[in-house]
């Protein structure tokens, strides 16, 4: 018994409450960006390019948050981490024993697809957005250190076999990620404007009067939608509205390769437009999708309200 303790390192003791105290970590966080996303405000960071990586087409799957299978993820792991700790060794041994092997193996196949799939996404945070996100940077950090963990956390008998199922858990994550993000790194061809610049994607539903009678008070009352075409959200918002009261709106395209581009002016407000869409209403800046019954309340909208949409 002497021989075997000496023999376990302070790491492999303490690997299973340290993965579990990353995973509660990494859980709280995700779940804070989830509640974020889906009330449609904006996160707080240090860095003004949260929003941007956050709302871009890169955080949805599924149409659900990213952020949401993150928090899964952790949970996951936190939970798988301590079962075995909850068990007691002296009255369940055997049980014990078997949660730990198996706990163990999955401890691993999900740390070897976390970090993976985090991998995938610090190469779109550098390449493709161009941005900082302290909040993914953070996040693949974590994934990497418990795929360390449950490396050197645990004395594994076969090398050789643990290898390999991690080889094909890192396949079949990055046939699954590019899978998935296939419609984002091979779009369909963006409608192009007269003079050029990307109008992104088409708006396919119509307006009732309702809706082009919101476009027209917010246009009348100078309230401004700062958008770029290539936001899923900004597509969303104006699907809500129609393509007919979307011509009615006042609309700041912020991307520089957009149609009518107002990258200026976007620049001028960054300090309030750091994700897209934002709203300006009477002085007041409001991030992310709007129901149009929030609009309306927003900027005193009193005509008829039977939004469609």
């Amino acid at each position: 018994m002497s021989r075997r303790r000496q023999q376990t390192s302070w790491l492999q003791r303490r690997s299973r409450l340290i993965i579990a105290a990353i995973a509660a970590v990494g859980a709280i966080g995700t779940a804070y960006l989830t509640i974020v996303k889906l009330s449609g405000d904006a996160a707080s960071c240090p860095t003004k390019s949260c929003d941007q990586v956050l709302s871009s087409p890169y955080a949805e799957v599924f149409g659900l948050p990213l952020t949401l299978f993150g928090f899964l993820g952790y949970a996951s792991m936190g939970i798988m981490a301590i079962a075995p700790l909850l068990i007691n060794p002296e009255t369940q041994k055997d049980l014990r024993y078997k949660v730990e092997t198996w706990t163990w193996l999955l401890l691993f196949l999900g740390a070897t697809a976390m970090a993976t799939f985090s991998g995938y996404l610090m190469y779109v945070l550098a390449f493709k957005l161009q941005a900082a996100c302290p909040y993914c940077i953070a996040s693949a950090t974590f994934s990497l250190s418990m795929f360390l963990l449950t490396i050197f956390g645990r004395a594994w008998a076969d090398k050789g076999q643990l290898v390999f199922s991690g080889l094909i858990v890192v396949v079949v994550t990055l046939v699954g990620t590019l899978g998935i993000y296939n419609h984002i790194e091979n779009p369909p061809p963006p409608v192009v404007a007269e003079d050029g610049g990307q109008l992104g994607l088409p708006i396919t539903t119509s307006s009732g009067e309702s809706e082009i009678g919101l476009a027209k008070h917010l246009t009348s009352i100078g309230a401004k939608m700062y958008g770029a075409y290539w936001c899923p959200h900004c597509h969303d918002q104006k699907q809500l509205f129609g393509k007919q009261a979307v011509a009615e709106l006042t609309y700041i395209e912020c991307a520089p390769d957009g149609a009518n581009s107002q990258t200026a002016l976007c620049q001028e407000q960054s300090e309030n437009v750091q994700g897209f869409p934002t709203w300006e209403i009477n002085g007041q800046f409001y991030a992310g999708t709007q129901t149009l019954a929030r609009l309306a309340e927003l900027s005193g909208y009193q005509g008829p309200s039977n939004f469609q949409n």
